[in-house]
């Protein structure tokens, strides 16, 4: 007699939490929806209806492969964002729920704001998911795009694409800023930087140090990105406009710290994520 669809997924999920997977049950859910196309409703009201001998066995591979702590994301080559799907790869970062803290943030300064048209820059633009979010949502917006990993760019470009807001956004490979004049303006300058000091690189999880290293380290301290961010952000903000980026754990001090050592800031804020971690610095220079 075949497994139900219950027992099916138990036996899969108790392969993952072996090896130390939190959310096993909801990975093998979300391997099989992505395998079959369909939403986890659907699975359980016929997911057996649809299950294959070859879809079986493909589900075996891929949780074999995962039980290695190798990212489920890279494996099925697909993320969520904001409730859109985005196309990942190992040229880029795996996007996080806390980065959704950025972009709500970056939303709510342009609609309160009431900018018909506004010019964003994103700093590190990876998979895109920022980017192509807030073009997603913003379809006025003029979004600037920059990165140095030209595989990363490629990631992000194919995003934009499948999204349809290539159009709207400029990608460019860039060492942060060198691509850009002086004479470049922007309402709102965006960034999720590489901010893990490089002492406790090998302490991450092993789903983490999947993710590009130069994603991930910004030097001894963690601030080394963040710092050149500081320095030259300035030269590019509109008037009135703002700064926004992600942090560490335990970074909002350092960095509040080094604008009140800057006199161009006048504005310092920061909010905290889902878990109540200091996780989004906000800056203007009014």
């Amino acid at each position: 007699m075949p497994e139900t669809l219950v027992t099916l997924i138990s036996r899969y999920a108790e392969i993952l939490q072996k090896v130390g997977i939190d959310r096993a049950k909801a990975e093998v859910e979300i391997i099989l929806c992505s395998l079959l196309e369909i939403d986890r409703l659907k699975l359980y009201l016929d997911g057996l209806d649809a299950i294959d001998q070859p879809t079986l066995e493909l589900l075996g591979e891929i949780v074999t492969e995962r039980a290695t702590r190798y990212p489920l994301q890279y494996i099925l080559k697909e993320s969520h964002f904001y409730g859109r799907k985005f196309f990942v790869s190992p040229a880029v970062m795996v996007p996080t729920p806390e980065t959704e803290v950025l972009v709500e943030s970056a939303l709510g300064f342009i609609r309160s704001r009431s900018i018909a048209e506004p010019k964003i820059l994103d700093i590190g633009v990876g998979s895109g998911v920022i980017a192509v979010t807030l073009a997603c949502e913003l379809p006025k917006a003029k979004i600037t795009a920059l990165d140095i990993s030209s595989e990363a760019l490629e990631v992000a470009k194919k995003n934009a694409h499948s999204m349809s807001v290539l159009d709207q956004i400029k990608f460019h490979q860039s060492d942060i800023f060198e691509a850009l004049t002086v004479k470049d303006k922007f309402d709102l300058i965006l960034s999720n930087p590489p901010y893990i000091a490089e002492r406790d690189y090998d302490t991450l999880p092993p789903e983490v140090l999947a993710d590009p290293k130069i994603s991930l380290v910004g030097g001894n301290e963690g601030l080394d990105i963040i710092q050149r961010l500081l320095s030259d952000a300035p030269k590019y903000l509109a008037q009135n406009g703002r700064i926004m980026f992600e942090i560490g754990y335990d970074q909002a001090l350092k960095v509040a710290q080094l604008t009140e050592e800057d006199a161009r800031y006048t504005i310092f804020t920061h909010l905290k994520d889902l878990n109540d971690i200091d996780r989004v610095v906000i800056l203007g220079c009014e």
